[in-house]
C-alpha cells in the first residue's frame, strides 16, 4: 500500500475525537490540526502513539488543512473530520486502492446521522466528498472548502459514518459560523441581494429539502433539518445583506 497520513482537524472534540482516532488504528500517521481547543481534546489525542498534534489558530478551513497538509511526509493523504469514522469495510477498500491507485484522488460517500438518525433524504446521501488523494494538493474555498484538482476523480464504494449534530445547539452553533464565512466570500465577490430574495430563497429551500428531496420520509428529523436548512438559507442572506449595508454606510 502508498504511504498514507490522515489529517484531523479538531476544536474542543473530547466527545468524538477518541472514537475518530480509534477508527484510525490501521494508519501508521496521523496529523492533528486543532484550533486551540479549551476542552480535554489535545491529551486524548496526545494518548495515541500514531498521532503528532499541532496547533494553528483558525480562519478558515482551507487555510487550516494546507497547513496541516504542509506537516505531511507521505505521498497519500485521507482528510477525516473529528466526528467521522472510518469503518472497517471502507478501510479495506481504502488499503486495496492504494496498493494500486487507478487515480490521484477518490472520493468518499457519508451516511450522515442527524438527531440520531440516518439522513438519508434530504439531499444528504450520498454527500460524497473528496477525501482521499496525493498530499501534493491543495484547498480553496472559505467555507465548502475542497482541494484543487483538475485530473480525473473516481469514487469509493464504501461509507464514513458521520456522527453529525447530536443536538440542535451545536447545528445552530455551526450554522452561524458557517453563514457568516459563506456571507464574507459572496461580499468578496461583489454580490448583492434584495428583499425578494430574502423572503423567495428559503421558501424554495425548505421545498427542495422536504419535499423535492423527499425530507418528509424522515419524520420529524426531516421536518426539521428542512425548516433548519431554509433557516440558513435567510441567515445567509441576511448577513451578506448587512455587510453590504455597512458598506454603503460608510
Amino acid at each position: 500500500m502508498a504511504d498514507l497520513t490522515a489529517l484531523v482537524l479538531t476544536y474542543n472534540e473530547e466527545k468524538n475525537i477518541a472514537g475518530c482516532l480509534s477508527s484510525l488504528d490501521w494508519v501508521k500517521n496521523i496529523i492533528i490540526i486543532d484550533s486551540f481547543s479549551t476542552d480535554q481534546t489535545k491529551e486524548i489525542c496526545l494518548s495515541y502513539n500514531n498521532v503528532q498534534f499541532y496547533q494553528h489558530e483558525f480562519n478558515n478551513f482551507a487555510e487550516q488543512r494546507n497547513f496541516g497538509l504542509k506537516k505531511l511526509k507521505t505521498d497519500w493523504v485521507l482528510v477525516v473530520d473529528a466526528d467521522e469514522r472510518v469503518t472497517e469495510a471502507l478501510q479495506l477498500e481504502i488499503t486495496k486502492t492504494l496498493k494500486s491507485p487507478a487515480a490521484p484522488a477518490y472520493k468518499i460517500p457519508r451516511k450522515n446521522y442527524f438527531l440520531g438518525k440516518w439522513i438519508k433524504y434530504c439531499g444528504w446521501y450520498p454527500d460524497y466528498s473528496i477525501r482521499l488523494f496525493k498530499s501534493s494538493y491543495h484547498y480553496q474555498g472559505l467555507v465548502h472548502e475542497s482541494p484543487i484538482i483538475k485530473e480525473p476523480i473516481l469514487a469509493l464504494q464504501n461509507d464514513f459514518i458521520h456522527y453529525t449534530y447530536s443536538d440542535l445547539a451545536s447545528y445552530l452553533a455551526k450554522i452561524n459560523q458557517y453563514t457568516t464565512l459563506d456571507a464574507a466570500k459572496k461580499f468578496a465577490r461583489n454580490k448583492k441581494i434584495g428583499p425578494l430574495y430574502l423572503l423567495i430563497r428559503p421558501i424554495l429551500e425548505f421545498i427542495k429539502k422536504f419535499i423535492l428531496k423527499k425530507g418528509f420520509l424522515l419524520g420529524s428529523q426531516g421536518l426539521i433539518l428542512s425548516v433548519l436548512s431554509a433557516y440558513y438559507q435567510f441567515l445567509k442572506a441576511a448577513k451578506l445583506w448587512e455587510l453590504n449595508n455597512l458598506k454603503d454606510e460608510k
